[in-house]
């Protein structure tokens, strides 16, 4: 073959790899403007209208297919940025591991859950009953109350400031009394025990600790709480966690929450190492919350089975869902804004865990799924707000004073 010829054929190869998206790379979407194939052995699957990722393995048999249509200009509001968008292109293979959505534009229809019901994981849990209760005005009052064997009915009225933290008994429900109670530089320690409930409580958690940490529990419910922190500065490890879930914890629903300006926001599993006690356990549901500003862990989840739905994650520099170590997550109808892998299966531990996701909008922000999960239907009803509405949702329905409790 004449040498130019030689030349030709290189610079011809060189420019078809170049044109397709590298394994785990972006092949589609709106507005994308890359290659829309993928390397020998590599999939285009489409995530949803917004985002579609090469996935290792054949696509079932047919060529992967792709839709184009005209589309205006679109203006997002939370970083007043301005995209103009020549074409839309929508990446399908014949998998369905991951339907798409199309929440994006046009209408949004779809049921909501009510807000005052407990649902998911932690269904079942009674905390300390219905009785008017206990209510507490100081730190010493909150400790002497929660000092017995089951607490019953606490209610906390105002912000108690370095009370440290405490431990909560079974059989018990804390709740803040109005929008402005809770504790400032206090924790929660609900270890070995069952059956607690915590409720429309504002939480900043004290220095090396957790504002609330479950620890060896099962039946436990978190609502309606607002956690918070200085914010991004300092070091990551100045604080710990807003709410963790660790060493064979089980049954736990984390629900209408608001979680922000933090450096780690919810781990699930607390060791690679912990894989005999943390095996089979660690069921956990997560919806309706809020995390923003937050810099990871939303949550990470180690060993454990998670179902993460209609949450509102908005500004996360580094990670969102976290599964490793053989995780299993679930996540459906969230809306990821301007967040760094906001799905991402081989983070931080030696073994890359599971996921599946579907209906999910993600708006300046990014997966890398290495696994996909076998956990696609949890075992029990529940109901999901649709992905285009959760943002204003949570924005006026989660977080404190919400609830009469």
């Amino acid at each position: 073959m004449r040498p130019e010829l030689q030349i030709s054929l290189v610079l011809a190869l060189a420019t078809q790899v170049l044109s397709q998206a590298q394994p785990w790379g972006q092949c589609g979407g709106n507005g994308w403007t890359g290659p829309t194939s993928c390397v020998s052995g590599w999939c285009c699957q489409a995530s949803n209208e917004w985002y579609s990722q090469c996935i290792q393995g054949s696509c079932g048999g047919g060529a992967t297919t792709a839709t184009t249509r005209t589309t205006t200009a679109r203006t997002t509001t939370a970083s007043t940025r301005t995209t103009t968008l020549a074409t839309t292109t929508r990446t399908t293979t014949s998998s369905g591991a991951n339907p798409t959505t199309s929440s994006g534009s046009g209408t949004c229809s779809g049921g909501s859950a009510a807000v005052n019901q407990l649902q998911g994981y932690g269904t079942g849990t009674t905390g300390g009953g219905s009785g008017s209760g206990t209510t507490v005005t100081s730190c010493s009052a909150l400790e002497a109350a929660l000092s017995g064997t089951t607490g019953g009915v606490i209610r906390i009225s105002g912000l108690l400031n370095g009370c440290g933290t405490y431990r909560v008994p079974s059989d018990t429900t804390i709740v803040g009394v109005g929008s402005n109670s809770g504790m400032v530089n206090g924790g929660l320690y609900v270890r070995r025990v069952s059956n607690v409930i915590i409720r429309n409580l504002k939480l900043s958690p004290p220095a090396k600790g957790d504002a609330v940490n479950i620890d060896g529990s099962t039946r436990v419910w978190v609502d309606h709480c607002e956690f918070n922190s200085l914010g991004l500065v300092g070091g990551k490890d100045d604080f710990d966690g807003l709410l963790d879930v660790n060493h064979g914890s089980d049954f736990v629903t984390i629900s209408w929450n608001k979680f922000r300006d933090h450096w780690k926001g919810s781990l699930v599993g607390h060791s690679d190492n912990n894989a005999s006690e943390d095996t089979g356990k660690l069921h956990v549901t997560y919806h309706h919350n809020s995390f923003t500003n937050v810099n990871s862990r939303l949550p990470s989840v180690r060993f454990g089975t998670a179902h993460i739905f209609s949450n509102c994650y908005s500004n996360i520099p580094t990670s969102g869902i976290n599964s490793r170590m053989g995780a299993q997550v679930l996540v459906e109808q969230n809306h990821f804004r301007n967040t760094q892998l906001a799905i991402v299966t081989n983070l931080d531990s030696d073994y890359d865990g599971y996921a599946v996701h579907r209906n999910n909008i993600f708006d300046s922000s990014d997966i890398r799924i290495t696994q996909v999960g076998s956990f696609s239907s949890p075992p029990y009803s529940y109901t999901a707000s649709p992905a285009c509405r959760v943002c204003d949702l949570i924005a006026s329905s989660a977080g404190t004073g919400v609830i009469s409790v």
